[in-house]
């Protein structure tokens, strides 16, 4: 039998995770600042840009699932 969806903690779940992401985004370009391959720079440039799109999604999630939490869906 399935668990039922438990949507209350999504809100703080999906911060967590935008945060989460923000971290990694630094991480990665202070990485960038030591002596590596244009190719190893690139590939970390082109990773932080999907992370950027993934933190707009959470974002819109995040709009989205409060939205719910104020109409009381949960």
């Amino acid at each position: 039998m399935a668990k039922p969806d438990n949507r209350k903690n999504n809100v703080e779940r999906l911060k967590q995770m935008r945060e989460n992401t923000i971290e990694n985004i630094e991480a990665a370009e202070e990485t960038m600042s030591h002596d590596m391959s244009d190719k190893d720079k690139r590939d970390i440039q082109e990773k932080n840009e999907r992370r950027k799109d993934s933190i707009q999604a959470f974002e819109a999630e995040i709009k989205d699932e409060q939205a719910d939490r104020e109409r009381g869906e949960y």
